[in-house]
């Protein structure tokens, strides 16, 4: 059985104390077919510094750019992999997952996206929040097509799909900074159904200058602007305010 090619996008800026871990969670997959880009916003730490230090293994780019969706996009475009993810610099993938990927695609040619579990670290890389995960996985067990417009359950890094959906759905819109990912779940999920990984395949991170960590009000009010954009029923829209002041108030309690 042939694997396919799969392409992995890191945005990067300023994620010296990270990004080699991401990097290496890449390379140590020891996948067959692999292209690995990343897009780098023009860092002044030591994040040139470590992109040096893998030439010749992964294609990296150093310049200024509009912010990380417009970084993604750029390093789609620029993909060659007939299945592509990004994973951003902060986050790392566990052992075993571009594998277990790369079979489910070459097993499931009708499959056009697939998303898994995942594990939240903190700084040092320890598993916190582990209600968080679970309540997820109980999300993505729910036979409701319209949980997704409630809450955003799918885990961005252990998601993957198949590169021509872009010629379908376009690419990640560059108007939102902090939820793109939804933005483009729901765009696919009116085309395709989602499958779906039981075990982890990445790990969170969320540190001290980490979105999660520091902009969930705004990641929240974002992303009820784009579930109603994608023109979710009046009853969907009160249950996501309803489940966001109820996550809302569960974080602020848990800072």
């Amino acid at each position: 059985m042939k694997l396919p090619k799969i392409t992995i996008i890191t945005p990067s800026y300023n994620q010296g104390k990270f990004i080699r871990q991401t990097i290496e969670s890449v390379l140590s997959q020891n996948y067959p077919n692999l292209e690995y880009i990343v897009m780098d916003g023009g860092s002044t730490d030591e994040t040139v510094s470590i992109l040096k230090e893998y030439e010749g293994k992964i294609k990296w780019f150093s310049q200024k750019d509009k912010g990380q969706s417009d970084a993604i996009n750029k390093g789609l475009k620029m993909a060659t992999g007939e299945i592509v993810a990004w994973l951003n610099s902060d986050d790392f993938y566990l052992p075993g997952t571009l594998e277990r990927v790369g079979n489910f695609f070459a097993k499931h040619t009708d499959a056009q996206w697939v998303t898994g579990d995942y594990k939240i670290v903190d700084e040092q890389g320890k598993e916190i929040q582990s209600y968080v995960r679970t309540y997820k996985n109980i999300l993505r067990a729910l036979p409701f097509r319209s949980t997704l417009y409630i809450a955003n359950y799918i885990n961005q890094p252990s998601t993957f799909w198949r590169r021509k959906l872009h010629d379908e759905v376009g690419y990640i819109n560059e108007q939102y900074h902090l939820c793109m990912d939804y933005d483009y779940w729901l765009r696919i999920y009116k085309h395709y159904p989602l499958h779906t990984f039981g075990s982890p395949l990445s790990a969170f991170r969320i540190h001290t200058t980490s979105k999660g960590k520091n902009l969930y009000t705004k990641q929240f009010e974002e992303e009820y602007t784009i579930a109603k954009r994608h023109d979710a029923t009046q009853l969907s829209l009160i249950l996501h305010k309803l489940h966001t002041s109820i996550i809302v108030r569960v974080y602020n309690a848990i800072k």
